[in-house]
């Protein structure tokens, strides 16, 4: 499947072929003013809207049988403005582009996700984070924005304009508006080292605050039945520069994360019984190294194995009973998990429905590979996610309604209030918003 998530016969599908849909109609618009007059003449036809980005979502936040807007037209670097250090770039552009560009510019952004397939709008929209001690999500480093409303009217925010809209639209999960351009927060480019390496799951958890305290970037990924983890440090550097090899960088990134990994995943989903084995092998495969390099080759990495996630954001002084208890839960259910467990961070940040919003935050990801039953799994870590005030991913699968994020985000009424200004009729709306922002 190329970078746009789509089917047949007008069927859209997301990349985790979990969701689909059937729009009335589908728009392409190559600029601003096309966009907005799709959305007057959507309103005026008494459709719903909904634009999509490359489908990386797992939710149906995306999902509309009224008029789908893609954004493959409205992509590239509008400007670079040095003095500000900010970059304004068209909402469809992909983050992959977004960095390479940067790069060659001589610009980084301070932090960034995992993958870099998704639109910068889809990405910021859902609340696409990474992992940071100091640094936080990929909307946190947003400056400006500019929106088309639902009357077709295009509306600009920042800490000065608009203030209010500013608050809440850097993730705003395509409720207030199209997002049509987002201005970043850039630095100059910088280097990291990355330093990955096995350690037992108790010595994490052991060791958890000073891992995070002591690097700028601390992640790891358990593999479920097993005692093993695999931990990333990223640190900025003074250099000099020192990639992975093409030819160990093929095989451990390519061969052995995708190739084999696929491999035994298919294996696991046909003969379940061998996935504790297989989890160990695979726990024992990834060597430590360390290799230095230009920010988006060490934070983001291939994904061409198909799944389906939930990632929970726990205050980050619970995260280590969480994990104790998710792990008991998996030796306790008999369930079978071939994917790793993903452990990051984020420091608190200001904006309305950040799932780190007003609190230090650690993120637990669980995976399913696609096709697999996941049901069963999910609903087990949700009990414990929400027990300790878990808030998930918007973009991720979860069960949550809008009585539970009334509880669990003190500024949701702020949000609801402000879409109830800037979208009276819920020109935006769709079954997922119903069920997370209330009707």
């Amino acid at each position: 499947m190329s970078s746009t998530a789509s089917g047949k016969n007008g069927t859209w599908r997301n990349w985790g072929g979990n969701v689909s849909a059937r729009p009335a109609r589908e728009v392409t618009p190559a600029s601003v003013d096309e966009l907005a007059a799709a959305v007057r003449q959507a309103a005026e036809d008494g459709l719903r809207i909904k634009p999509v980005g490359t489908g990386h979502s797992f939710t149906s936040i995306a999902a509309t049988d009224g008029l789908l807007i893609r954004p493959q037209l409205l992509t590239g670097i509008r400007k670079i403005d040095r003095d500000a250090m900010t970059v304004t770039v068209e909402a469809g552009t992909p983050l992959k582009r977004l960095n390479v560009a940067l790069a060659r510019e001589g610009l980084s952004l301070t932090n960034m996700g995992d993958i870099m397939e998704q639109t910068v709008s889809g990405a910021t929209s859902t609340g696409t984070h990474g992992t940071g001690r100091d640094s936080a999500s990929i909307a946190a480093q947003i400056k400006a924005l500019e929106l088309v409303t639902a009357d077709g009217s295009v509306l600009t925010c920042s800490e000065k304009e608009n203030p209010d809209v500013f608050a809440a639209a850097r993730i705003g999960l395509g409720a207030l508006g199209v997002v049509t351009a987002i201005t970043f927060a850039v630095e100059p480019l910088f280097l990291l080292t990355a330093r990955e390496e096995p350690m037992p799951f108790e010595q994490v958890l052991a060791d958890f605050d000073e891992l995070w305290a002591e690097n700028e970037h601390f992640e790891f990924y358990w593999f479920p039945h097993t005692g093993s983890t695999n931990t990333k440090r990223n640190n900025r550097s003074a250099g000099p520069a020192q990639p992975v090899g093409q030819l160990k960088g093929w095989f451990e990134d390519e061969f052995l994360s995708n190739g084999v990994f696929q491999a035994a995943n298919w294996v696991g989903r046909a003969v379940p019984a061998t996935i504790p084995s297989i989890a160990r092998i695979s726990s024992r495969a990834l060597s430590a190294r360390t290799y230095t390099d230009i920010p988006y080759k060490v934070f983001t990495s291939p994904r061409r194995v198909r799944f389906v996630e939930m990632e929970f954001a726990v205050p980050r002084e619970a995260v280590v009973e969480t994990l104790r208890e998710l792990k008991a839960m998996v030796d306790r259910s008999g369930l079978r998990v071939s994917f790793p467990v993903e452990v990051r961070t984020a420091p608190a940040d200001d904006i309305t429905l950040s799932t780190a919003s007003g609190r230090d935050s650690a993120y637990i990801a669980v995976h399913m590979f696609r096709g697999t039953p996941y049901q069963r799994y999910f609903t087990a870590a949700e009990r414990i996610f929400t027990a300790h005030e878990g808030r998930p991913h918007w973009g991720k699968v979860h069960t949550r309604d809008a009585e539970y994020f009334a509880r669990a985000y003190p500024r949701f009424g702020e949000f609801t209030a402000l879409r109830d200004r800037l979208d009276p009729e819920r020109r935006f709306q769709n079954d997922y918003l119903r069920r997370v922002l209330g009707a």
